[in-house]
């Protein structure tokens, strides 16, 4: 908004009723008083939770607690009484499953994030991480659960589009979720990783990666939904609006998300 400099001018009575009218609306659109929102987050989608939290409070005076993990571990959590407003899912099913179930608030289930996969080689070689796959230079292939965590589903998925799992079979490292994945490709308990590309976002942890494209493995739509703990809860409903705002989208995609239209 352009600044608008009165000095040198004389105060009058439209002017000061349109400050008037200005400070009311502005003390209208803030929270009464911050509150917080405990959001249950999917592992995969940690690093951009974090960002975005930091750019919730500062819009909203709210503050977002967040608690990581795979889907499949959360979504029971939650099912079994954990005290979250809102959950962040790297799926769909889990936050259907919640609100048929009864415990998430009906027709809040939105879609948030489009997931992307990448094959990373902490320790680069010589040619291409998915050269290197399909040659079977490697001792081992990190990836998440596939039975917990979307991105495993997905990263199962690449192997069948290659014809890899066979080959791949005995070599699988399976980690509890994509962070735990990412782990053991950044320890040196694997040589390749089918990891979140948000996961190498800046590419702090070195070596070199490949992006996978989206066509061989099902889209990885991340959906969020407002728990029925959080039903009452403005900071929760905050966050679910802050997360469709232009600032939160520019944010998810600098860390390699796609956005819903």
């Amino acid at each position: 908004m352009a600044a608008i400099n009165l000095s040198g001018m004389r105060p009058f009575l439209p002017i000061r009723l349109g400050l008037l009218v200005l400070a009311l609306t502005l003390l209208a659109a803030a929270p009464a008083a911050a509150e917080t929102v405990r959001v249950a987050v999917a592992a995969n989608f940690t690093r951009p939770a974090e960002a975005l939290s930091e750019a919730f409070t500062a819009a909203s005076g709210h503050e977002a607690i967040l608690t990581t993990g795979s889907t499949g571990l959360l979504y029971a959590q939650i099912v079994h009484g954990a005290p979250f407003d809102v959950f962040l899912a790297a799926d769909q099913v889990r936050p259907a499953r919640l609100v048929g179930e009864g415990h998430a608030v009906a027709g809040s289930a939105r879609t948030y994030a489009i997931g992307r996969l990448a094959l990373w080689e902490p320790q680069a070689g010589e040619g291409d991480p998915l050269e290197r796959l399909r040659s079977g230079r490697y001792r081992r292939l990190a990836l998440a659960n596939p039975e917990l965590a979307p991105y495993g589903a997905a990263a199962r998925q690449v192997l069948a589009r290659l014809g890899l799992e066979d080959a791949a079979a005995g070599r699988l490292v399976f980690g509890e979720n994509i962070a735990q994945a990412h782990a053991f490709a950044a320890t040196g308990n694997a040589d390749l990783g089918l990891v979140a590309l948000a996961q190498l976002a800046g590419n702090e942890a070195g070596g070199r990666f490949t992006i996978i494209p989206a066509a061989w493995h099902d889209p990885i739509r991340q959906d969020a939904v407002l728990l029925a703990r959080g039903a009452d809860n403005a900071a929760a409903r905050a966050w679910l609006d802050f997360l469709a705002s232009p600032g939160a989208r520019d944010i998810l995609e600098s860390f390699g998300y796609g956005v819903p239209e």
